[in-house]
């Protein structure tokens, strides 16, 4: 069964819609980017997909069904959603952090049992961040902080996961790990993967599945070997023909 489906979805702020007839679907074990220049509409598609941002038409399908119609109670166990604001929580640890992904399972109180303190132990040591598991949260580099977050969102061991930029703050070492962290979660625990990237060389990389938006509209998609032409990109971000000799492979 496919995990996310996509319909004719169209979504803004105000009374004007940012992006329009957005279409795409994303199976489980998969991962779809979306690229595309700033303003471009990545972030709000992410965000009427997950329900943070009211669509004004269109259908968002999570394994069958429309999502509003799936309880919240379910919906925090099968999403997990990673957005670029950055997160500065008061006294917590970074274990803290990462448990908070258990709290749809945990009951009102928030009370973790020796299961869940086992899925955050075994979280953590799945990012490779056992060294600093109990540091304070804010003390620690972007790169801890963000596996830390997607140590979080495998605590809650969800079905889907949307990720906003996740590496936009890092240096290309904590890159590379993230991803490589990423994409063995995905195919062994075959969850569905939908993220925005700026980064070019990673998206073609990691991703099965490429959506170009621009203008609030996906003006191109397919499998990376597909959508990573010289004449795609340069259409994409409005880069001319000297420019990107200039400063990409001229063979690309």
């Amino acid at each position: 069964m496919t995990a996310v489906l996509v319909r004719n979805l169209s979504a803004g702020y105000g009374k004007s819609d940012v992006i329009e007839n957005i279409n795409f679907e994303v199976q489980k074990g998969e991962i779809l980017t979306l690229i595309g220049p700033n303003g471009g509409g990545k972030s709000t598609i992410l965000k009427a997909v997950t329900g943070s941002l009211a669509k004004s038409s269109g259908e968002v399908q999570f394994f069958g069904k429309e999502i509003e119609k799936i309880p919240r109670s379910e919906l925090a166990k099968m999403l997990s959603v990673m957005f670029t604001e950055r997160l500065k929580p008061d006294l917590m640890t970074c274990r803290d952090v990462a448990a908070a992904g258990r709290y749809p399972y945990t009951g009102m109180l928030g009370v973790l049992s020796e299961n869940d303190k086992k899925i955050v132990d075994n979280a953590i040591k799945t990012v490779e961040a056992e060294s600093y598991a109990d540091a304070d949260f804010n003390s620690v580099s972007d790169g801890q902080r963000q596996r830390i977050l997607l140590a979080r969102a495998v605590c809650q061991q969800p079905k889907i996961l949307v990720l906003d930029e996740p590496t936009s703050y890092l240096d290309i070492r904590h890159k590379i790990v993230f991803f490589e962290i990423l994409e063995r979660l995905v195919r062994e625990s075959e969850i569905a993967v939908i993220m925005s990237l700026h980064e070019l060389d990673f998206a073609e990389k990691i991703s099965d599945k490429i959506l170009c938006v621009k203008d609030g509209k996906i003006t191109l998609s397919g499998v990376p070997a597909e959508v990573f032409t010289r004449e795609n990109i340069r259409a994409l971000y409005g880069i001319s023909e000297e420019l990107y000799n200039k400063y990409f492979d001229k063979n690309v």
